[in-house]
């Protein structure tokens, strides 16, 4: 027999396009009068969006979020929140923006919407990250854990490519992990075999036809299922390498995600090889040995960054990852081997395929 537990989160979801509109109407349901908008420098014309659809609601636009939340960057913007009589917090974007609404409610308590724009998925989980002294920690506290998502396809339209593909392979790897995660069960693997399905459809068609409203649905419902997973099941060593290539070498996330995640699984294809013969099914194949090439393989169609060098790894970073990971590692089925890890790193720095 199987035992487990499963504990399901108190997150309350809107799906379907145009929802963004009831966003004011999700503010007062909280109780709250003032919004304080979060989003990347990049995303500010969104913010500006959003705080004209509040009117009165909002208190502004903070558009300071970076990736891997900076320590600093959090004191700075719970500080704001503060100065700005804000009682909550609207954090609209993708993993950073959403972790910098993270930060500022561990720090003060105030309650978060999020309003994803990506398909990173921590929306959905109470998992946080700091980094400080270039080390990323992260934890859990249900403190930080949204009250309320939007998931409105239409905001994703506007995506890149790019950026859409990376970040889709980012909420697999959320999906991937928790098949054989220490605390897996049955309801969230059929989430994540679910997941690993909808995202490797949907990504390709969105690469084809970035305005597929219908394909960008099927992502984010792909996307909002490996958030479950993420934050219902701990993370296993992909989590943690990607976590150093962040942290440390300050790697963009989702590229690092969408690059090591082929070469993750195949580590782990002997150890936990029944969980992976449930990604292969979802990917299209049988066996566990054929999910680390499957996923290389929709690399390479979704036109993602192959190789650590193309996004700033150093030569000398695979043996420093490998250290710091061994350092301080996550349960994996298989254990951490230093050696291997770096053979693994190098490859994934050359962009060879998995072996």
């Amino acid at each position: 027999m199987n035992e487990f537990i499963y504990q399901g989160t108190p997150t309350r979801v809107i799906f379907g396009a145009g929802k963004l509109a009831s966003l004011s109407d999700e503010i007062q349901r909280l109780g709250a009068r003032r919004a304080l908008i979060l989003t990347t420098p990049e995303q500010q014309e969104l913010g500006e969006q959003v705080a004209r659809l509040l009117g009165d609601r909002s208190a502004g636009v903070y558009p300071y979020a970076v990736m891997h939340v900076p320590l600093e960057t959090a004191q700075a913007a719970r500080e704001e929140a503060v100065r700005r009589e804000a009682d909550c917090c609207v954090a609209v974007g993708g993993g950073s923006t959403i972790g910098l609404g993270k930060a500022i409610a561990m720090g003060s308590g105030l309650p978060i919407l999020a309003v994803p724009s990506t398909y990173a998925g921590s929306e959905m989980t109470p998992i946080y990250g700091l980094t400080e002294n270039r080390l990323k920690k992260t934890g859990r506290d249900p403190r930080v854990l949204p009250k309320t998502v939007i998931y409105d396809p239409e905001l994703t339209l506007t995506l890149p490519v790019s950026m859409s593909a990376c970040s889709g392979m980012n909420a697999m790897a959320h999906a991937i992990e928790a098949l054989y995660a220490e605390d897996a069960n049955p309801v969230i693997s059929l989430m994540a075999e679910e997941s690993i399905r909808a995202l490797a459809q949907a990504l390709p068609k969105i690469v084809d036809d970035p305005q597929n409203v219908e394909a960008r649905g099927q992502a984010l419902q792909g996307a909002w299922l490996a958030g479950i997973c993420l934050g219902s099941v701990g993370m296993a060593i992909h989590h943690k390498l990607c976590h150093t290539l962040g942290g440390t070498f300050n790697l963009p996330h989702a590229q690092a995600h969408a690059i090591v995640l082929p070469h993750a699984a195949h580590y782990n294809r002997k150890a936990a090889a029944e969980p992976l013969r449930r990604a292969a099914r979802a990917l299209g194949g049988e066996y566990s040995d054929e999910v680390g090439p499957l996923l290389y393989a929709l690399n390479r169609r979704l036109g993602n960054p192959l190789a650590l060098s193309e996004i700033g790894f150093p030569e000398h970073g695979p043996a420093e990852a490998a250290g710091i990971a061994c350092a301080s590692p996550y349960y994996n089925p298989r254990p951490f081997e230093q050696d291997a890890i770096e053979a693994l790193l190098t490859r994934a720095l050359k962009g060879q395929a998995p072996a």
